[in-house]
């Protein structure tokens, strides 16, 4: 997951700062960003909450939507060219990622109290 994240954090800051070069002129941000976001939904789709809270199983759940976000700013990548709309869902997938990153470890640890 973290190097996912990773690659999808170095594909949209490559355009973001005009980062030109010998490896990156061009477009190979949108493959970085591509990798990024097929390797986060893969190690979302295969590491689920297993237990039996209720509010937990939702975030997790929550949780996995933010990948898929992800590939579909990646499938804007490809289709509109000089649209932003790859950024939109790049910031919601981003929205729902800080989400759940605060509210899954506070939620366990209610759980962990009772």
């Amino acid at each position: 997951m973290t190097i996912g994240m990773l690659l999808i954090v170095a594909g949209t800051m490559l355009p973001i700062f005009h980062v030109e070069g010998e490896y990156f002129a061009g477009e190979v941000y949108k493959y970085v960003y591509t990798a990024g976001a097929a390797i986060l939904l893969l190690s979302r789709l295969f590491s689920g909450y297993k237990g039996e809270n209720d509010r937990l199983r939702r975030l997790y759940r929550i949780e996995s939507w933010s990948a898929i976000f992800f590939c579909v700013a990646a499938f804007f990548m490809f289709y509109s060219e000089g649209a932003r709309d790859w950024l939109a869902f790049t910031l919601a997938g981003g929205a729902i990622q800080v989400y759940t990153s605060i509210m899954i470890p506070r939620v366990a640890r209610k759980e962990e109290k009772k």
